[in-house]
């Protein structure tokens, strides 16, 4: 199959061999599982459990808030040991909404779980309604409901399905050991994901330097003539969705619109096995494989590991720290975000721990700019990072939108090249952060104004109501009275009322 061109893009160490060679193991259960409520994009979930209350594996404990949103289920079967708030698995550190479960060491899945025999018998509505309810969302990082996704089709006209293998970030070796181990089940995942969107076309694009899952994939799809798995070039942001879109169909998104724009809906591997075990076993997403890496690891490994786990728990499974890291990240080196401390719990769209020496974190004081245009010559977008991030320091936001700043996708070559080691990639997520958030005021601004005007109108209106309702009483009151006040002075007078009998007996001095 011809591949297509991209911009930009860095070749980094990819440092994958330190995991890869790790099987997928599954980490025992902690003493406490701290499930947050927010684990992905969207509206958090509504808790669905009390305190004390005894749940089974793959129960709900959390609804869904809207239509973009997911459910959260047990990790575990255990006791609801409290609802409250816990550290976010998120740089802030800030506490979230979470829900503590104590394990009771059964791991007993929910009697109501059951699956499909036949998944293509079910209409398309079916399979979207199941993936939502089993709390599906991106595994890539993105964490985007992924019911929203398969449900574009009414919306769109879908022709490719595009599986994002292509697991670009060092260290991360996750999707790599999944596809190796379980090829055939990502497969029926991706089939059933096929057969929901109704499209006719797949492709699954792995890098290179993943040959034994880049085996075990074709070997699994052969007898699938709809489907094929392209071999990707190892070169880094190659994951990116609009990128790796180009590459293996030659079209272009949009700037700023999807890539079901051209007809492309794109899913993660793993989240097609997620879709495999919803629909086929009826089990709801209460886990992931991580990869936990990174030089100050004394034991990388790859784990399954039940949401909401500790990452202290996880680390000591992996033989503790060789030496004290200089930096904690979740997810990968390049667009990972950097964790606060050990006790926060992992989440749905963590595909990585990693615990890195100061050597591997190449940290240096920023130099002055040497206009080298290394950052113009990495950017995958064709953007100009620099003036970018000129502007953002001088208080210029709207200048770097204008130069292109939201169609950024931070992916953080521009920094890994830049010989003056610039933050530029931090300039960018505090620009678009800043933004959002005067988005976000100026939509409250709107909104309490449209309130106000529309308080003001009831107002107006009961007031008008009163008016009307005083004015139609006046008239009916006038009404009344109207009449007699229309006869005026009559001709004949009419006579006095007769005097009572006796008075005229009086008068006439006896009998009459």
């Amino acid at each position: 199959m011809r591949l297509f061109g991209i911009r930009g893009g860095v070749y980094p160490h990819d440092r994958k061999s330190l995991a890869a060679n790790a099987p997928v193991a599954v980490l025992a259960l902690p003493p406490l599982l701290h499930i947050p409520l927010q684990q992905h994009i969207g509206n958090p979930a509504a808790p669905a459990v009390r305190r004390g209350q005894l749940v089974a594996k793959g129960e709900l404990i959390a609804h869904s808030q809207g239509a973009v949103s997911a459910p959260v289920h047990a990790s575990t079967s255990g006791r609801i040991m409290g609802i409250g708030s816990f550290p976010a698995h998120h740089p802030s550190g800030l506490s979230a909404p979470t829900i503590t479960l104590r394990p009771d060491g059964e791991d007993r899945w929910h009697q109501d779980i059951e699956g499909v025999p036949d998944p293509f018998a079910l209409e398309a509505d079916e399979i979207a309604a199941r993936v939502a309810a089993a709390g599906i969302v991106g595994l890539g990082g993105a964490t985007f409901p992924s019911a929203v996704k398969l449900n574009l089709r009414r919306k769109y006209k879908l022709h490719t399905l595009v599986i994002n293998a292509a697991e670009c970030e060092p260290y991360l070796t996750c999707d790599d050991r999944l596809m190796r181990e379980q090829a055939p089940e990502v497969v029926d995942g991706i089939r059933i994901i096929a057969h929901a969107l109704g499209v006719s076309r797949v492709l699954i694009g792995i890098e290179a330097n993943k040959p034994e899952a880049l085996a075990a994939m074709g070997e699994a799809a052969r007898p699938f003539a709809e489907i094929q798995v392209v071999r990707l070039p190892t070169r880094y942001p190659m994951g990116s969705e609009k990128h790796l879109v180009q590459a293996l169909t030659g079209q272009e998104t949009p700037a700023r619109g999807l890539t079901a724009d051209i007809g492309v809906v794109v899913h993660n591997g793993a989240t097609a096995f997620a879709v495999h075990e919803a629909i086929r076993l009826g089990r709801p997403l209460v886990s992931r494989v991580i990869t936990v890496s990174g030089g100050a690891i004394a034991r990388p490994a790859n784990l399954r590991v039940p949401f909401g786990t500790p990452i202290q728990w996880i680390i000591d499974h992996c033989g503790g720290f060789k030496v004290e890291p200089a930096r904690l990240v979740s997810g990968g080196p390049m667009m990972g975000q950097p964790l606060p401390s050990t006790r926060v719990p992992t989440i749905k769209g963590a595909n990585g721990i990693l615990a890195l020496t100061a050597e591997e974190t190449r940290t240096r004081e920023p130099g002055p700019c040497i206009r080298c245009a290394s950052c113009v010559f990495a950017c995958p977008c064709g953007l100009l990072p620099l003036e970018m991030a000129n502007h953002t320091r001088a208080g210029n936001l709207e200048g770097a939108v204008k130069l292109g700043l939201m169609d950024c996708v931070g992916c953080g070559s521009c920094s890994y090249v830049c010989p003056a080691h610039i933050p530029l990639v931090r300039y960018f997520n505090y620009a678009k952060g800043e933004m959002a958030a005067r988005g976000r005021a100026k939509q409250k601004q709107t909104e309490t104004k449209r309130l106000a005007e529309q308080r003001s109108a009831r107002i107006e209106a009961i007031q008008i109501a009163k008016r009307e309702a005083m004015a139609a009483r006046r008239k009916a009151a006038a009404a009344t009275k109207a009449p007699l006040a229309a006869e005026g002075p009559s001709e004949h007078r009419a006579e006095p009322p007769s005097k009572p009998r006796s008075e005229a007996r009086d008068r006439a001095g006896g009998d009459v």
